[in-house]
């Protein structure tokens, strides 16, 4: 492991032993953190790369029924904060529920009984599992076609006079609009991406850590949301 990752790994994870209960059967998933990317050798030998998640532990903080809110889910915080760093409405919600304060908060479906104040960690997820990441792509400002979309773009020869323009977008007289969903120059990048099945390398619910197989949406230290695969 490189220094880098190192120094974002957590060597220690506090929390409340009064709230610490089972959570496994709770949800099908959890908040966590990306820590950095490594590699690891499996069992015959081969190199792997994979995306370390410091994996919860995350708190419910709210236990949604079909009677009072027409469906039934939880919501789990992550990332204890300082109360100032919060809205009103975001800190009366958690105080309401006597839950500390937490800079994430996400919706979950709900699979088994929950209360408030119930942690899920790690060892929701076990080695050999396949697992959905969901995370904010690295954001890369206004980027023209040819790397937003892969246009070919033209000659590169010095008399052709068009490189990497968009070219036409559209005939005049009819129908003298531009039609939706062209594909032109804008904002590239910081949106919702999830990437499906990829496996669980290593679970250290200890360390609150899991090793995933290859890549994950978003920059080192950026939330992301793993759930168990829709496709396992």
């Amino acid at each position: 492991m490189n220094d880098e990752f190192e120094r974002n790994v957590p060597h220690s994870i506090t929390h409340h032993s009064a709230f610490i209960t089972d959570g496994r059967d709770m949800t099908n998933g959890l908040l966590g953190k990306k820590l950095g990317m490594t590699q690891v050798y499996d069992g015959e030998g081969r190199l792997i790369p994979v995306t370390v998640i410091e994996a919860g532990p995350c708190r419910v903080a709210q236990v949604k029924t079909r009677d009072r809110h027409g469906y039934e889910a939880i919501q789990l915080t992550f990332g204890e904060v300082a109360e100032r760093k919060l809205t009103q409405a975001e800190l009366g919600h958690l105080k309401k529920q006597q839950v500390p304060a937490a800079r994430h908060l996400r919706e979950f479906k709900k699979l088994g009984e929950a209360q408030v104040g119930q942690v899920v960690k790690a060892d929701l997820f076990q080695k050999g599992e396949w697992v959905d990441v969901e995370g904010t792509s690295k954001g890369k400002g206004f980027q023209g076609v040819v790397k937003r979309h892969h246009y070919r773009g033209g000659p590169e020869t010095h008399g052709s006079m068009f490189h990497r323009a968009p070219g036409s977008i559209g005939s005049s007289s009819y129908p003298s609009r531009v039609w939706k969903g062209k594909t032109l120059p804008g904002h590239m990048g910081s949106e919702k991406v999830t990437v499906q099945r990829l496996r669980v390398v290593e679970a250290r619910p200890d360390e609150n850590l899991l090793f995933v197989s290859g890549a994950v949406p978003g920059a080192t230290g950026g939330m992301v949301v793993v759930r168990k695969s829709k496709k396992s």
